[in-house]
């Protein structure tokens, strides 16, 4: 574990040993971080969330109250987790059979953010400044810019890096209503120009 000067901690956290936790990350109240956790600098991990073993999450990233993020788990910079969403790591679970052998990664590609009560099943990867809606159930990849919603989840537009819906013109262009940052839409992908 990294020296605790460098990060805070709330009294109420357990902190177990073999942990990597960078510089000005704060872990408050109640939260676990489990074994061989790498948490990178300026993430918020906020109340009663548990990190599981092996998790990753990059550099500033926001862990709301109450998130599980379990073991196979990796998040990118600038993600975003709400409160309450819960990723799996086990396509199949039964509480008789042991599948720590069968666990499968998720990775959430940089700025996106998944909304509250939101489920990631395992498997998913979500693609760079995805937007996953409040309460939404991931069963397939979602692409980078794209908004989804629902359950399960279907994607029903595109979103900017400052969460804007994108609204493309006949020729495939679109501009950010927030940063005036130019965005295209082709072969059903988007990128920033």
């Amino acid at each position: 574990m990294e020296d605790k000067k460098a990060f805070f901690a709330h009294e109420t956290a357990v902190i177990d040993d073999g942990c990597t936790i960078e510089k000005g990350t704060k872990i408050w109240h109640f939260s676990h971080i489990m074994p061989n956790c790498i948490i990178g600098e300026n993430c918020n991990i906020g109340q009663n969330v548990v990190v599981s073993p092996k998790v990753v999450l990059g550099k500033n990233v926001k862990v709301q109250n109450n998130v599980s993020i379990y073991t196979g788990v990796i998040c990118e910079d600038d993600v975003f987790l709400g409160p309450s969403m819960v990723f799996t790591n086990v396509i199949n679970p039964r509480s008789a059979i042991k599948r720590q052998d069968q666990y499968l990664q998720t990775i959430v590609r940089k700025g996106a953010s998944i909304g509250a009560n939101a489920t990631i099943v395992c498997g998913n990867n979500i693609g760079e400044y995805a937007f996953i809606g409040a309460g939404a159930v991931v069963t397939k990849e979602v692409l980078p810019y794209a908004l989804v919603v629902g359950n399960p989840s279907k994607q029903i537009g595109w979103i900017s890096e400052y969460g804007h819906r994108l609204h493309f013109d006949d020729k495939g262009f679109a501009i950010c209503s927030e940063s005036g940052e130019k965005y295209q839409l082709k072969d059903n992908k988007v990128i920033k120009i």
